[in-house]
């Protein structure tokens, strides 16, 4: 029987998005292994700046947020990278909890900064 390849959401607010791209180049070893999906802009720039393939979503205020909580709360996520900006103001900012609380709710691990990105790619790297 053939293994189910895990799936793994990249996310970041517009100030993380460059940190996103450098962080996705730098493990793209690792992320090749997993299905990869993400909110809008931030999946096409992971695409370009890595060659992987990206699932994308809607952009996160337009309701990308929504369906990756959608695609957890089905079972359909294992991961989630989510580099928020904790120093910017986000009109969706709602979206945003909900993501957070529904990751919570199914037990998925959600990083929202880098340095736990880390943790979690080298626990994927064994």
């Amino acid at each position: 029987m053939e293994k189910e390849v895990k799936v793994i959401a990249l996310i970041a607010h517009d100030n993380k998005k460059q940190e996103m791209m450098s962080w996705a180049a730098k493990n793209k070893e690792v992320l090749s292994k997993y299905k990869l999906c993400g909110t809008g802009t931030t999946s096409r720039r992971v695409a370009e700046a890595t060659g992987l393939n990206v699932e994308g979503y809607l952009s996160g205020p337009l309701g990308g947020d929504q369906q990756i909580g959608a695609k957890v709360a089905e079972g359909k996520i294992d991961f989630i990278i989510f580099l928020c900006d904790p120093l910017q103001a986000q009109p969706h900012d709602p979206d945003v909890k909900a993501l957070l609380r529904i990751a919570n709710v199914y037990d998925v691990p959600i990083a929202t900064n880098i340095a736990t990105a880390d943790l979690v790619i080298r626990s994927l790297k064994k």
